[in-house]
């Protein structure tokens, strides 16, 4: 099985989370799926987030979606899964471009770093990195489940590990910085596990 992250646009109408689920359920050969609308505060994407678990890039799926798709083929570097008393959670991407040029030595420090967070950020549950393969403009994917958007939004984004030795990868005014200022920070509510499934 492989995985893909997919943004698409909200289908119109009043009920658009009604409209997702239904082309979720509509999905062939897909093995799960997850799909949420991006909540407030969400960056750099187009509506909707999608999950999607399957052996071969869910093509039908992709031409059911309206208007633009970004679909983004999901490479395993590492993960944990931390089980939940409660099954809805938030579900956090981060899909961000690391500069072309950059060192493999820079990129697998930063690449630790991230990998560190969640042993210092108690809001962090289930997290999981990736590379981006195919021909996609990112190069990285960074997930993370938080039981509320709080554990995002307060302790995950305020953490002193965060600005002192994740930030300055992303900080155009740092020296060593390597990441290209056009992220998609987007989060949503999910109804259960999305990672590790």
């Amino acid at each position: 099985m492989k995985r893909w992250v997919m943004l698409s646009e909200l289908p119109a109408g009043d009920h658009p989370e009604t409209s997702l689920a239904k082309l979720a359920a509509l999905a062939s050969g897909v093995h799960r799926c997850s799909v949420g609308a991006e909540l407030p505060g969400s960056t750099g994407g187009l509506g909707a987030v999608w999950d999607v678990t399957a052996e071969t890039v869910p093509a039908q799926l992709i031409s059911e979606l309206p208007g633009t798709v970004d679909v983004v083929p999901l490479i395993p570097v590492a993960e944990q899964i931390v089980p939940l008393d409660q099954p809805r959670r938030v579900k956090r991407t981060l899909l961000l471009t690391v500069r072309t040029g950059t060192t493999a030595d820079a990129v697998a420090e930063f690449e630790q770093d991230l990998m560190g967070m969640p042993y210092h950020i108690g809001s962090i549950k289930s997290w999981a990195l990736s590379r981006v393969g195919g021909d996609s403009r990112w190069t990285h994917c960074w997930e993370q489940e938080f039981t509320d958007p709080d554990g995002l939004n307060g302790e995950y984004l305020a953490h002193p590990y965060h600005w002192t030795s994740v930030d300055r990868w992303f900080d155009p005014e740092m020296p060593g910085a390597i990441v290209e200022p056009d992220i998609a920070h987007l989060y949503r509510w999910a109804s259960g596990p999305v990672l590790g499934v």
